[in-house]
């Protein structure tokens, strides 16, 4: 009876030793978890990027853009336009001419802040000139004659971008432009009234391509959006004849979508 008994009480310190290791390893594994889990999801939130698309680092970007051109001539062209007309060869004064631009991008990035971006565009340009009709007889009725030319290209530039902040940018490149039609519109009249009013095509006056330079600022929001203003300086006479100097100078404001 007593081996019986001490083999009972071996039995049951057996058991129960296996029931508090169990539990004790089960709360090791419990406190363990937590322990692991934490510092991981510290490293994620740390692994966020701080840059956004705005910054070129998203890869190659396409976008559309579209806004307003205001553009003159720059040199003697004031008063050969108007002689050619041949209604006034007096004094004239010029106007900025306002116009469309709508065309496409591609942006290339060179890093994180630093992008290529090739386009093609269609833009009108052109000028406003406004003379007197030179008749001493008919001073009294304030006689005027206008003489508006409207020149439309594709402009092809080649800008490159630096982001000065997340989202701010300067640009500056080369552009070559194609002629793709020259129109000039001459109205005369006085007292309110035109007396003349005709067009004609001067296309065949003029260069078919113009060379120059462009350079602007910008700003691109991270949902694609942008806005951008810039000039652009033509280098290259308009004139094919060399008849007169005359060259495109155009202020312009835009707004681009990304994606």
């Amino acid at each position: 009876m007593n081996t019986k008994r001490l083999f009972g009480r071996l039995a049951a310190a057996t058991l129960l030793f296996s029931v508090f290791s169990s539990a004790a390893e089960a709360q090791v594994t419990t406190h363990r978890v937590p322990k692991y889990t934490g510092p991981a999801q510290a490293r994620a939130v740390r692994a966020t990027p701080s840059y956004s698309s705005s910054t070129a680092t998203d890869g190659v970007k396409f976008g559309v853009r579209a806004g307003v051109n205001v553009s003159d001539f720059s040199g003697d062209a004031v008063s050969s336009v108007m002689d050619l007309a041949e209604y006034t060869n007096g004094a004239v004064t010029k106007q900025m001419k306002p116009g469309f631009y709508a065309g496409l991008y591609a942006t290339l990035p060179l890093g994180p802040r630093f992008a290529i971006e090739p386009g093609i565009g269609y833009s009108e340009k052109g000028t406003i000139l406004t003379g007197r009709i030179p008749l001493e007889q008919f001073d009294f009725l304030n006689a005027k004659v206008t003489a508006t030319g409207r020149l439309a290209y594709l402009d092809i530039p080649l800008l490159a971008k630096a982001y000065l902040t997340d989202g701010f940018y300067v640009y500056a490149g080369p552009q070559a432009s194609v002629l793709l039609s020259g129109k000039a519109q001459v109205k005369a009249g006085a007292l309110g009234f035109n007396a003349i009013n005709t067009n004609f095509d001067i296309k065949d006056q003029f260069r078919q391509v113009d060379f120059g330079v462009v350079g602007g600022l910008g700003y691109q929001f991270q949902n694609g959006l942008g806005l951008s203003a810039g000039y652009d300086y033509g280098l290259t006479s308009l004139d094919k004849n060399n008849n007169f100097n005359a060259y495109n100078r155009v202020i312009k404001a835009s707004v681009n979508y990304s994606f």
